[in-house]
């Protein structure tokens, strides 16, 4: 009587690393993600924060589509230029600040250490403008201030203009 070996699991199985335990093993909390990034509630605060800047930008590209196609939006965590000094601090027209802290910036179109053209850049810093919000529905609101204030800047128009849209000639 001969015996026959065969395996217990298929050649796939057997090489396959082994599984993971799921289980808390001496109580260490959870071993995987607590929600999976495909779910609405994985969203990360710089996620909500450029949903709010891309809508708030949205309605005044509505209005202006044709004279802003040479400008992008982009957002920094934090501002990379700070006053020196205690001093009352004189910021260029290009930048939106609260008092010594920058909000946004205007980068204008300009030439590259490599000689390429660039676009005009609108930078928003996204934890200075976070601070000044009070609550979820007052951040969209200081966003479109900021952005409107940017934008009257790159076009040479007053901040009226830009909420009021252009003339049509």
């Amino acid at each position: 009587m001969g015996y026959r070996l065969v395996p217990l699991r298929s050649g796939r199985d057997l090489l396959a690393p082994p599984p993971r335990r799921l289980r808390d093993r001496r109580g260490r909390g959870l071993r995987g993600p607590l929600m999976p990034s495909s779910m609405p509630g994985h969203r990360t605060r710089a996620d909500l924060f450029d949903a709010a800047a891309v809508e708030a930008f949205a309605e005044i590209d509505s209005r202006w589509h044709t004279h802003l196609t040479g400008l992008d939006v982009a957002v920094d965590d934090i501002p990379r230029m700070l006053p020196r000094g205690d001093g009352p601090v004189e910021w260029p027209d290009e930048v939106t600040a609260d008092g010594q802290v920058p909000l946004a910036r205007l980068i204008p179109a300009g030439i590259d250490v490599a000689g390429r053209p660039t676009r005009a850049q609108i930078i928003l810093f996204r934890r200075p403008l976070e601070l000044r919000a009070h609550d979820a529905e007052e951040l969209p609101e200081i966003l479109r201030e900021v952005l409107i204030e940017q934008v009257a800047t790159y076009l040479g128009v007053d901040e009226e203009t830009v909420e009021d849209g252009p003339d049509e000639d």
